[in-house]
């Protein structure tokens, strides 16, 4: 048994790298697929927030290193702990591009088992909303979570 957690999820979009990031680090490009609202475009040592659709608080991102086309890495805070995303796009042929999403790392305890579930499903559902959004212009996360709202 590890000691740590972590998070990796994988997709393949028939878009280029290019239009991938760019749907990734726009925030008028995210909020039609994941985030209700962002504060600013996704720039290295930026400190930026996201709102969500479904919860009445903004939560703060600190940017860590972008890679043009190629790589997003971020960090944000759950249950007082500040957590790595790491987002890798590798083209694939001509036009498409398979999308890794990496979250690290929890202790694996009780908290970072539930922590593993359900942000394993939030990451599953966000490559799934962002390749419904670019191939098919569907915002399939919206109302898809109002029912946390009165949770």
């Amino acid at each position: 048994m590890t000691d740590t957690l972590e998070i990796k999820t994988a997709i393949q979009i028939q878009k280029s790298p290019d239009e991938v990031f760019e749907a990734i680090v726009d925030p008028s490009k995210m909020s039609n697929y994941f985030i209700s609202k962002g504060s600013a475009r996704m720039e290295a040592g930026k400190m930026i927030s996201w709102k969500f659709p479904e919860f009445d608080i903004e939560f703060p991102i600190r940017v860590d290193e972008i890679k043009l086309g190629e790589y997003i890495s971020y960090f944000w805070e759950v249950d007082n702990q500040e957590l790595l995303v790491e987002i890798s796009l590798t083209p694939i042929g001509a036009s498409d591009t398979l999308i890794r999403v990496t979250e690290k790392g929890r202790i694996n305890d009780e908290a970072g088992l539930k922590w593993l579930g359900q942000n394993t499903e939030g990451w599953a559902n966000f490559l799934a909303c962002l390749k419904c959004y670019l191939e098919y212009g569907i915002n399939l996360r919206k109302g898809a979570f109002d029912y946390l709202k009165n949770s």
